[in-house]
C-alpha cells in the first residue's frame, strides 16, 4: 500500500540549534521528540500515531506474518533443555515447558538422577510484566544462596536480589540501578556489584553489599573517573581472586584482590593508550592476552612469585601472528583453549601441558566455533559449540588426550528440516579500493544463479564485533521461499584481524558503508539476486550502516530494515549525558573537535538525508532503549519522510514496553521478526 494512499502522521517542526564547542551550528526541527522522562503527551502521541500508521501499512502482510510466526515457532522444540554442566558439586541446566516464554533454571546435586532444585521459574517471575530479564546469577561458594540481577523495564538498570535456596525465601535486601555483573566473596555474605550512573547509565563504582544491611551503607571499593571506560567484575579461573576490569576502545586495566579476604586491589599493569590486556589465573600463574607489540594479540604468562604490576616480567607463551587474531582463551589444569580467527573463521586451538598443539576439527568450509560452558578446570575434555548457516547450534566435547569427540546436543529443528537441503558458500567480493571482503552465503539446494532471486543482506561492522555465520531458525522460512541470505563481513568488525577493525572506524568509517554496497553489487553481478529484489538489514550500529547506505546508494536497495538504529551520530556524540557517548569517542571520534565533527557529519544518516527517492524503509525501536535512545530513529523517520521523493513508504514500529533488544521471552521476539520479514516478502515480491 503506497504512501500516497495512506498518509503518515504529521509531525510538528520546532527549530532547535545544536551547537558544537567549536561554533558549528545545525538546525534540528525534530529535536523536541526527545523526552528523557518518556512522559511527554505530545511525544507519546506521535509514537502511538506511528504504530497506527504501521498497522495500516502492514495490514496486507499481516496474514503472512502470522504464517511466518507459526513456521518459525513450529521449528522450535518447546520442551527443550540445555546440556547440563557440573560446578562445585551440582549439575546446572535450564529447561523450557511447552507454551511458555521463559526458561526454568535448575540444578541437581552430584548426579542428574538427584531431585531437581528450581533456582528460578522465570515464567512466574515475569507474570504481569511487559518486559523481564535476568542478566546474571551467581551461586554462593557454599552452594546455599543465589544472587541475581533483574531488569523489568528493558533499560538495563538492574536490581540485585538474593534468595536462600534451602527455604526459597528471598532476602529483603534490594540494590537498585546496577550492572548485571555480580560476584560473591568467599564469606558467603559479601557481594561485589557495579553501580551505574542514573543519568548516563555508565558503570561508575564497584561496591560491596553485606547481606542483612541497608544498601545505603554499601562500601565503595573502586570508582572509575574516566567516562570512556566500561567496567566489569569477575572471579579468576582459580577462584582465588576477584578482579575489576576496565576497558575502553584503546586501553584496559585490571586490578585484583584475594577472594578469601578481599582488601587492597592490586593493578596487574597500569593503563596507557593503545595498550590492552586481560588476565586470568590458574595453576600458580597468570595468563595474559595482550596487544603489547602485537596488533592481533598474543598470550603471555606471569608466575605467582613475581610481583604483579610490571610488564617487564611477562613471558611470551603464544607469539603474535599477522594472519591469526587471538580472540580469547580459557584455562584448564592440563591445557589451554584459545579462540582464534583466521580467514574470517572463528576456530579453537588447544595447547596441552605436554606440548601438544592442535586445532579442533571442523566439518564445513564456513562455520563458527566457540568455547561453551567449561565450569570445571580439572578435566581433559573441552566443551565447545559449532554452527554454520546450515548446521543448527551443536555442543561437542573433545578429548585433549586422544582427540575423541562426543556429540552432546544439536538443537532440534522440527518440521522436517534437513541441513543437506541447503548450501552454504564463502565468497570474496572486491571492494572499490581492491580489498577482498569475505561474504557468507546460504540458499536452498537447487537454486540457480540466474539473477532472478530475492536477497537479504546483513552486516554490523562496528566495535570490532564480528558477524559470524550462524544458523538461524528464522532464515529457513526465507530460504524455503527461494531467497538468498548473505552476511557481508565488512571492515569495522574483526573477522580478518585487528587491522580489519582499525580500517573501519574513526577516519576510516566510510569503508564500512562502501564495503557493504560493493558486496551487494558483487552478489547482483554474480547472479545471486535481481537488482530490484535486494533487501538490507542491520541493527544498532548496523542501523547506522543502513542509514548510510540508503543515503549513498538508494537505488541498490528495494527495502531497508533498520532496527534500533544509531542514526543521529553527531548530535548524540556531542551530548555526554546520553548513555554510551563518552565510552565511544575512540570508536567514532569526538565531534567537539572540528576534524572529527566534519568527518562524522559527512556520513551521519540523519544529517545526510537528501531530496532523492529512497527505498522502502522499515524502522524499529523500543521506547526504553538505553543503548540507542528512541528519539534517534523517531527524528530520522520524520526527517526522511520530509525530504524523500517518490511513494515508497517509511514504516516506523515502536515497541512501547521494550529496550534495545526488543521484547523479552523466546517467542515474543519472533512476532517482531515475522512482522518485518512478512513485509519484506511483500515488497520483494516473494510468494
Amino acid at each position: 500500500m503506497s504512501a500516497d494512499i495512506v498518509k503518515p502522521p504529521l509531525i510538528a517542526k520546532k527549530p532547535h540549534a545544536v551547537t558544537a564547542p567549536h561554533g558549528a551550528t545545525r538546525n534540528d526541527d525534530y529535536y523536541w521528540l526527545r523526552d528523557d522522562t518518556r512522559k511527554n503527551p505530545e511525544m507519546l502521541a506521535v509514537l502511538n500515531a506511528e504504530n497506527v500508521y504501521a498497522d495500516t501499512i502492514l495490514a496486507s502482510s499481516k496474514p503472512t506474518a502470522g504464517i511466518l510466526y507459526k513456521e518459525i515457532t513450529g521449528r522450535i522444540k518447546q520442551d527443550d533443555s540445555s546440556v547440563p554442566y557440573f560446578k562445585n558439586g551440582y549439575w546446572y541446566y535450564s529447561r523450557f515447558e511447552t507454551g511458555k516464554d521463559y526458561a526454568i533454571i535448575a540444578r541437581r546435586k552430584a548426579t542428574m538422577d538427584a531431585p531437581e532444585e528450581i533456582l528460578f521459574d522465570q515464567n512466574n517471575m515475569a507474570a504481569g510484566k511487559g518486559y523481564f530479564s535476568i542478566g546474571e546469577w551467581e551461586i554462593s561458594p557454599n552452594n546455599q544462596l543465589v544472587a541475581w540481577a533483574e531488569d523489568s523495564v528493558g533499560r538495563r538498570q538492574y536490581q540485585l536480589f538474593v534468595k536462600d535456596l534451602a527455604t526459597g525465601k528471598t532476602f529483603t535486601d534490594v540494590v537498585e540501578n546496577i550492572e548485571a555483573n555480580i560476584v560473591w566473596a568467599d564469606d558467603n555474605q559479601t557481594l561485589f556489584y557495579i553501580e551505574k550512573d542514573p543519568i548516563t547509565l555508565l558503570s561508575k563504582r564497584v561496591k560491596t553489599h553485606v547481606l542483612g544491611t541497608k544498601s545505603a551503607l554499601d562500601k565503595l571499593v573502586y570508582e572509575e573517573l574516566d567516562d570512556s571506560f566500561y567496567m566489569g567484575i569477575s572471579r579468576t579461573r582459580s577462584e582465588q581472586f576477584i578482579c575489576i576490569s576496565v576497558q575502553s576502545t584503546i586501553s584496559a586495566e585490571q586490578r585484583c584482590t584475594p577472594a578469601a579476604k578481599p582488601g587492597q586491589f592490586t593493578v596487574i599493569a597500569a593503563r596507557q593508550a593503545d595498550f590492552e590486556y586481560s588476565a586470568d589465573h590458574l595453576n600458580g600463574r597468570w595468563v595474559i592476552r595482550t596487544n603489547w607489540n602485537a596488533p592481533n594479540y598474543k598470550l603471555m604468562t606471569l608466575a605467582d612469585s613475581v610481583p604483579v604490576g610490571s610488564r617487564a616480567d611477562w613471558q611470551e607463551f603464544i607469539a603474535h601472528q599477522d594472519s591469526v587474531f587471538i580472540e580469547g582463551f580459557e584455562l584448564f589444569k592440563s591445557f589451554i583453549a584459545v579462540e582464534e580467527r583466521c580467514n574470517a573463521l572463528l576456530r579453537i586451538r588447544t595447547l596441552s601441558n605436554d606440548g601438544k598443539n592442535e586445532l579442533v576439527a571442523s566439518d564445513e568450509a564456513a562455520y563458527t566455533m566457540g568455547l561453551n560452558v567449561n565450569a570445571e578446570p580439572d578435566t581433559a575434555w573441552l566443551r565447545y559449540s559449532y554452527t554454520s548457516l546450515t548446521t543448527p547450534n551443536t555442543i561437542y566435547e573433545v578429548s585433549t588426550k586422544n582427540g575423541e569427540r562426543k556429540l552432546l546436543k544439536r538443537d532440534p529443528i522440527l518440521g522436517g528440516y534437513n541441513p543437506d537441503d541447503y548450501v552454504t558458500e564463502r565468497q570474496w567480493a572486491s571492494a572499490r579500493d581492491g580489498t577482498k571482503i569475505p561474504v557468507s552465503i546460504v540458499y536452498k539446494k537447487g537454486f540457480k544463479k540466474d539473477g532472478k532471486a530475492a536477497l537479504l543482506q546483513y552486516a554490523y561492522g562496528s566495535y570490532g564485533l564480528s558477524s559470524d555465520p550462524r544458523f538461524s531458525v528464522v532464515n529457513v522460512s526465507l530460504l524455503d521461499r527461494g531467497m538468498v541470505y548473505a552476511i557481508a563481513h565488512i571492515r569495522g568488525g574483526q573477522e580478518m584481524g585487528r587491522a580489519w577493525y582499525d580500517n573501519g572506524k574513526l577516519f576510516n568509517k566510510i569503508n564500512t558503508f562502501t564495503d557493504f554496497i560493493d558486496v551487494t553489487r558483487y552478489l547482483v553481478k554474480e547472479g545471486y539476486a535481481k537488482s530490484d529484489r535486494v533487501a538490507a538489514y542491520g541493527g544498532s550500529a548496523g542501523g547506522l550502516l543502513m542509514g548510510a547506505i540508503s543515503n549513498m546508494a538508494s537505488k541498490d536497495y528495494t527495502l531497508i530494515i533498520s532496527q534500533v538504529p544509531f542514526v543521529d551520530v553527531v548530535t548524540t556524540m556531542l551530548d555526554e549525558s546520553i548513555p554510551l557517548t563518552t565510552n565511544e569517542f575512540d570508536e567514532w571520534g569526538n565531534p567537539a573537535q572540528k576534524n572529527y565533527y566534519d568527518y562524522m557529519l559527512s556520513y551521519s544518516p540523519y544529517d545526510q538525508i537528501k531530496h532523492q527517492e529512497y527505498p522502502t524503509v522499515f524502522v524499529g525501536t523500543g521506547l526504553w532503549d538505553s543503548q540507542v535512545q528512541y528519539f534517534e530513529p523517531a527524528k530520522y523517520v520524520a526527517k526522511l519522510r520530509d525530504f524523500k521523493t517518490g511513494n515508497n513508504p517509511v514504516v516506523f514500529r515502536v515497541n512501547m514496553e521494550a529496550g534495545h533488544g526488543g521484547k523479552s521471552g523466546r517467542f515474543q521476539r519472533y512476532k517482531e521478526t515475522s512482522e518485518q520479514f512478512a513485509y519484506m516478502l511483500e515488497v520483494l515480491g516473494v510468494r
